[in-house]
């Protein structure tokens, strides 16, 4: 079942990844609130699709509105899980400003804003300077 992944890996990132100091990425993130706030307690990223945008998913838009903005990122997951109103379709990388627009509305903020901030955690966590992580 899908609490007992998350608790599995969780445990064997607790046990084996945190000591090393390294940060990472929950990609997609689906779990549960107590999955998120360990894995920001060992310095991940939490990554939202566009799944978050499903009008099931008001639970995952509650941990992502209490997510802290420098811990989030936003991504894809392309070619799934395309965000309303593209569910059903090919997800494709210009549909997550929809994902990013919701996690703006999330945290009162614009959706330029997200994408900023995402772009800066993405680059703090890769080590890159915004302006070299910009698209050419």
């Amino acid at each position: 079942d899908g609490a007992d992944a998350w608790e599995d890996t969780l445990a064997m990132l607790e046990e084996r990844w945190a000591p090393t100091g390294l940060r990472g990425v929950l990609h997609c993130f689906t779990g549960e609130p107590g999955h998120a706030r360990r894995a920001l307690d060992m310095g991940f990223l939490v990554s939202f699709a566009g799944n978050l945008t499903y009008p099931s998913a008001s639970g995952l838009r509650e941990i992502a509105r209490v997510t802290p903005l420098e811990s989030l990122l936003v991504e894809t997951d392309a070619p799934f899980l395309a965000p309303v109103p593209d569910r059903g379709k090919r997800n494709e990388p210009a549909f997550v400003a929809r994902t990013a627009s919701l996690l703006g509305e999330l945290h009162g903020v614009e959706g330029a804003e997200v994408a900023a901030r995402t772009g800066e955690n993405f680059a703090g966590l890769f080590r890159r300077t915004a302006a070299s992580a910009a698209p050419r």
